[in-house]
Parts: C-alpha cells; sequence; structure tokens
C-alpha cells in the first residue's frame, strides 16, 4: 500500500480531558468574572479551540471577557485538576501508535486546536512521546478553527500525504465536519457525544481499541 497517515485529535480522542476542560473553566468563569456556568455548557464548542471554548459560553450567560486571561486562566486551572489524578492514554491509543510505528507507509500526526502550551503536556502525560509523530499541529499553528478544514490540511501536507490518504480520529461533531471538509476519512469516537452527532463520520466506535490497521486501511 502507498503512504497513508493517521491524524489524531487530543482532547477526547488521546486522552480523557474533556471533563477536565470544564471543570477548569467553570473555575475560571467563577474566579475571574464572579459567574457561575455549568460544565455541560461547554459541550458545543468542544474542538473549537480554547479561545471559542471560552467565548462562546461567554456569550450565552451574557459576560464580556478577556479572552487572552480567560484562557491563560483556564490553562492554569486545568494544570491544576490535572494533579488530582494520572491521565493514561484512553483504550486503544498507545497500542495503535506502535503498530503504525512499525509500519514503513505510515505516518503518524497530531492535529489539536488547543494551544501549545497546554496540549503538548497533555500528550506526554499519557506516556505518548511527541518524537514518535512525523507532524504537529495546534490551535497556534492555524488561523482558522474547526470545523474548518484548515488543520487537517496542514496535517496532511506536513505527513506528504493527499487527504484522502489521510484517517482522522476525532471525538466532536465539528472535528468530523473539519475532517469531511479536508477530504480525509474520518473515525469518530464516542467518548464525548453520542453516536448520532457524529454521524458523518466513516466509521463510529466506542475505543480505538475497536480498530487496528488492517481496519483502518479497508476505509481508503
Amino acid at each position: 500500500m502507498s503512504l497513508w497517515a493517521l491524524i489524531f485529535d487530543v482532547d477526547g480522542v488521546i486522552a480523557d480531558t474533556e471533563s477536565v476542560n470544564a471543570r477548569a473553566s467553570v473555575r475560571m468563569f467563577r474566579e475571574l468574572y464572579g459567574v457561575e456556568v455549568q460544565p455541560e455548557d461547554f459541550r458545543p464548542f468542544v474542538g473549537t479551540g480554547d479561545e471559542r471554548y471560552v467565548e462562546g459560553v461567554a456569550e450565552q450567560h451574557g459576560v464580556t471577557i478577556d479572552t487572552a486571561a480567560a484562557v491563560e486562566r483556564r490553562r492554569l486551572s486545568f494544570f491544576a485538576e490535572l494533579e488530582q489524578a494520572p491521565l493514561p492514554a484512553l483504550p486503544g491509543v498507545l497500542e495503535l501508535v506502535m503498530a503504525a510505528r512499525d509500519e514503513p507507509d505510515v505516518r503518524l500526526a497530531i492535529a489539536t486546536s488547543g494551544q501549545r502550551n497546554k496540549q503538548f503536556p497533555v500528550i506526554e502525560r499519557t506516556g505518548l512521546e511527541l518524537a514518535w509523530f512525523d507532524a504537529i499541529i495546534t490551535g497556534d499553528d492555524v488561523t482558522r478553527k474547526k470545523p474548518d478544514p484548515q488543520i487537517y490540511l496542514l496535517a496532511a501536507e506536513r505527513v506528504n500525504a493527499p487527504p484522502a490518504r489521510c484517517i482522522v480520529f476525532e471525538d466532536a461533531p465539528v472535528g468530523v465536519q473539519a475532517a469531511k471538509s479536508a477530504g480525509a476519512r474520518c473515525v469518530a469516537i464516542t467518548n464525548t457525544v453520542e453516536a448520532d452527532a457524529l454521524a458523518g463520520a466513516d466509521l463510529i466506535v466506542g475505543s480505538l481499541a475497536e480498530v487496528g490497521l488492517p481496519r483502518l486501511a479497508a476505509l481508503l
């Protein structure tokens, strides 16, 4: 088989951080703005990037925020929350990455809308090593966030694979939309939302433990 690539989102795909993101964001709104928001308020903004994640909820509650300050306080609260528990990779992630590393025709990439200074420590805490990936794209590298396809087009370019030869792993509707708009295949994992919200994906699974390289290659 000719060159192909696996492209991983981070939050909700590599690591179970969505609940931590929400708790940290609730804490930020309380501490900076004296406003009580709910973890579920953030669900529509999963995958849209750190800035839109907090701006969307601020708009819903009629709160004017300093986005940069809010994102930074959320990042600090996020790591404070993480100190309370380990952060293993989600089921199947390490096994799939290790299997792909043994295949000369498979490239590996990470594409996350989150900022580098937040996502790199998360990736490393799961037991993955940044050096294992041929490309790592974060929200710092793009000007348009998901559902825009820019991040996945850039990831495909960086691993030198056509988008149609890329398989994206996502957990959010905006991520699925971004992957499909880029022309890539998409495997959606029901770690964050129910399967019906991920209906645009080429394959929907409960965890990456359900897939291996042969099953993935069959999607291309």
